[in-house]
């Protein structure tokens, strides 16, 4: 049965809310504050978090930040009193599955919490046949595959760069799927989203009282993967404290859990990824060189989308078909000035943002035939003005701020849009952040 986490703080409509998701078969925990539900995450898994917006000690987006910080996947349901647009595309944002206003009919929160876990169901199910993704006949593609099938036969470690959205993931799981220890297990690890304490924990686990919160013995993805493959994606983020560890683990076959003595054997393969200049960060100190040659092995470069020609129209209809089986929708073509503008546009966000514009453009589509309604404003400008600066070369202003609206976006992206993280890599502070992101539109 689902297991759920209620986190609210008004017991009476938590223990309503609670009875009434047992009736329907889930199995249901309750946190009425920040810290307890905090407390209760370090030591159990959920399926599903239900969360109040406002706490009496702090929001929901406590939460929503915890859980990306923590590494947990349970999708999150806000729960909100006030009808406000701007808290629920924030909670979005923050990577909320979706959100619901109170007071709350119990029916349609038993339907918006069956199809946020439909679609997660749906999108691990993707992620088992996750080989269909990346099929395609362009130079780029037919390159690709032959280097995956190369190496995954081996137990090289593999490092994989590309730009944010070009699947980096899907390249990691066919090595794996590919390889001999295809039988164990597939394990990935968002670098970019742990702390310098939490990436030792999730690499190499922790015993019981090694820090404050850890009120049990914990495995890490070493020991969890034993005998298959650990991802490691944005390994550029990991600290230097952690790489020294995750080095003597690669070179000894050995790791030792936090707050412990004991050194347990582990046998794994590495498959890494970044988006980033790891030679630049180990000119600036940021990465340790031999590090780097322990996981380059073989590096794999994955093409943006943009340079796989006839890869994309392939793409189109293939994320068309998987998005009128998930919505129920009927789509069988596009006219031209719909095709032309996905085409023309530049995909900064590559797969990953192409698969989200066919989704919403699948949605708004109650026929046949989507048209260019259906598609995002702020991709129609794109397009247009690239082809501004195709006929006026001349006119630098546009030039500038197109430019400076696509890497703000694609900044944005890179980061699972976190403000600070953008203003930080964009060299500005968060203030001037938010008034170009509101000059251009960017939600």
């Amino acid at each position: 049965m689902p297991t759920v986490l209620i986190i609210e703080d008004d017991s009476t409509f938590a223990q309503i809310i609670e009875a009434f998701l047992s009736r329907n078969g889930y199995i249901v925990k309750w946190a009425n504050s920040i810290k307890k539900a905090i407390e209760i995450l370090r030591i159990d898994q959920f399926e599903l978090l239900l969360v109040d917006y406002r706490l009496p000690d702090g929001n929901g987006t406590d939460i929503l930040n915890f859980r990306k910080e923590f590494g947990i996947s349970a999708p999150a349901i806000i729960m909100t009193s006030f009808n406000d647009v701007r808290t629920a595309v924030k909670s979005i944002h923050l990577g909320a599955a979706d959100y619901i206003t109170k007071p709350i009919n119990p029916d349609e929160l038993l339907m918006v919490i069956n199809q946020v876990l439909k679609a997660r169901a749906y999108e691990e199910d993707l992620e088992k046949n996750i080989s269909d993704f990346i099929k395609g006949e362009s130079e780029a593609a037919q390159r690709l595959y032959q280097y995956i099938d190369l190496v995954a036969g081996t137990d090289m470690s593999v490092l994989i760069q590309g730009e944010s959205g070009t699947g980096k993931e899907v390249a990691a799981r066919n090595i794996h799927q590919q390889s001999k220890r295809n039988d164990k297990k597939f394990i990935a690890l968002d670098c970019g989203a742990l702390s310098k304490e939490l990436a030792a924990s999730e690499l190499f686990g922790h015993v019981k009282g090694a820090f404050t919160g850890a009120v049990n013995d914990k495995k890490g993805c070493f020991e969890e993967a034993n005998g298959g493959t650990i991802f490691l994606d944005e390994i550029g983020n990991l600290s230097y404290e952690v790489q020294v560890k995750l080095l003597r683990a690669l070179q000894e076959r050995v790791i030792q859990p936090v707050g412990s003595n004991k050194q347990i054997k582990v046998d794994v393969r590495i498959v890494a990824a970044t988006n980033d200049d790891l030679m630049n960060s180990i000119k600036n100190g940021e990465f340790r060189e031999d590090l780097y040659h322990r996981l380059n092995e073989f590096k794999i470069q994955l093409p943006a989308l943009r340079d796989r020609g006839v890869d994309l129209e392939i793409f189109i209809n293939h994320f068309i078909r998987l998005s009128n089986k998930e919505l129920k929708r009927d789509v069988k073509d596009i006219d031209e000035e719909t095709r032309s503008l996905l085409l023309q546009y530049d995909w900064p966000g590559n797969l990953r943002e192409l698969k989200n514009v066919i989704k919403r453009m699948v949605l708004l589509t109650p026929g046949i035939l989507a048209t260019a309604d259906s598609l995002p404003d702020e991709m129609k400008i794109a397009v247009a003005s690239a082809k501004n600066h195709i006929n006026n070369p001349s006119d630098l202003k546009a030039v500038n701020e197109s430019n400076e609206k696509a890497l703000i976006t694609e900044t944005l992206i890179k980061v699972k849009y976190n403000k600070s993280k953008a203003a930080k890599l964009l060299n500005i502070d968060r203030k001037t952040l938010y008034s170009k992101m509101e000059r251009y539109g960017i939600e």
